[in-house]
């Protein structure tokens, strides 16, 4: 049986339950493109993250465009990531501090 991550939603809505090898996997290349690049768009994180897995030879099974974005909101959530209110939105690392943040890592 695999263990599955509640993920939250930047809107408070319901969220996905996720595999947390997925999660992990997927966070991680979310965090090291947008460490490598200042500021990055949906597609330049996603061209980024399918650079990285065919680099390194990582396979991954179902949709990483899918699995990338609600993992996106769940960093948003957790105020990991901030996406600016620009168009395109880009995405970047932040840090910030929430009232409660209670199971933010």
């Amino acid at each position: 049986m695999e263990t599955k991550i509640q993920l939250k939603h930047p809107a408070g809505k319901n969220a996905v339950r996720l595999d947390i090898e997925k999660y992990e996997v997927l966070k991680n290349a979310i965090l090291l493109s947008l460490k490598d690049k200042q500021e990055l768009s949906h597609s330049e994180i996603l061209q980024s993250i399918e650079k990285n897995f065919a680099a390194n030879d990582i396979k991954f099974e179902g949709s990483i465009e899918w699995y990338m974005q609600s993992i996106k909101m769940d960093l948003e959530a957790k105020c990991i990531i901030s996406k600016s209110g620009k168009s395109p939105a880009k995405y970047i690392l932040v840090e910030c501090i929430k009232a409660d943040n209670k199971g933010y890592t």
